[in-house]
């Protein structure tokens, strides 16, 4: 997943999501595309991560599949807005 390529706005409203769907508010002003989420955010366990999808999905109108359930997607807020980007677009 490209960090770089991905529009600021969609990272900004990937975050909104992140802070609103963990409760995180408090945190919000440190949290950038960089932050790293599995295993990183204790917030983002296994129910946290389907609860952020859900959220993803109906902020964005997307689909999160089983299958983008992964390290990969998952690793950073700004891999998480890269793959939102992508099914967004």
């Amino acid at each position: 997943m490209s960090e770089t390529r991905t529009d600021p706005r969609v990272t900004a409203a990937v975050l909104e999501v992140l802070v609103a769907t963990l409760g995180i508010e408090d945190r919000a002003p440190t949290l950038d595309a960089a932050t790293p989420l599995l295993g990183e955010l204790p917030e983002l366990d296994s129910l946290g991560v389907v609860e952020l999808a859900v959220a993803l999905e109906e902020r964005f109108d997307i689909v999160v599949d089983d299958d983008d359930f992964t390290g990969d997607v998952f690793e950073t807020v700004g891999s998480l807005a890269a793959f939102v980007a992508a099914r967004a677009g």
